[in-house]
C-alpha cells in the first residue's frame, strides 16, 4: 500500500495515521484469537485515540487531504461533534 511517498517524512500527520492504521488491523486479527488479552484491548483504545484526535486535526486543516487519505485507507469519517 504506497499511500505515503517516499519523500514524505514521518512525522507527517498522513504517515503516523498509516502506521496507526496498520497497528489497528494488527491488534484487531491478534484479539479474534486472543479474545482476553486485556492488556492488548486498553493498547487498541489507546491507538484508535491517538488516531481519532490526529484525524480530527488533520480535518481542521486540510480537508482536501483528509478526504483522500481515509478514502485511500479505507477507515471510515470521524465523528462530527
Amino acid at each position: 500500500m504506497s499511500v505515503i511517498s517516499q519523500e514524505e517524512k514521518k512525522g507527517s500527520v498522513e504517515f503516523q495515521v498509516f502506521s496507526f492504521t496498520n497497528k489497528i488491523r494488527r491488534l484487531s486479527s491478534h484479539l479474534e484469537l486472543h479474545k482476553k488479552d486485556y492488556s492488548s484491548q486498553r493498547g487498541l483504545r489507546k491507538i484508535l485515540g491517538k488516531r481519532q484526535r490526529l484525524l480530527a486535526y488533520f480535518l481542521k486543516n486540510n480537508r482536501v487531504r483528509y478526504k483522500e487519505l481515509i478514502n485511500q485507507l479505507n477507515i471510515r469519517e470521524i465523528k462530527k461533534r
